[in-house]
């Protein structure tokens, strides 16, 4: 089952979902875990940190699990 991330904003970048999913500890990690860890961007390779990721899309990130980002529901 996929952990969900919430957006309060119109996107996230894949280095934000790192940091924000627990993967990494820091922005700054995210350009060195890209080049060594092959992360799933909608079934797709992707090891750019700025890529902009959207609700719905579904990422996969070895030995973390999968993540889909939801629209936060506003009240």
């Amino acid at each position: 089952m996929a952990q969900e991330i919430n957006l309060e904003t119109e996107f996230i970048t894949l280095g934000q979902l790192l940091k924000e999913a627990g993967v990494i500890e820091t922005g700054g990690q995210a350009k060195w875990f890209l080049k060594e860890t092959m992360v799933l961007v909608n079934g797709t390779a992707d090891d750019r940190r700025g890529r902009k990721l959207y609700p719905e899309d579904i990422i996969t990130v070895p030995d973390n699990g999968q993540f889909i980002i939801k629209k936060q529901e506003r009240l």
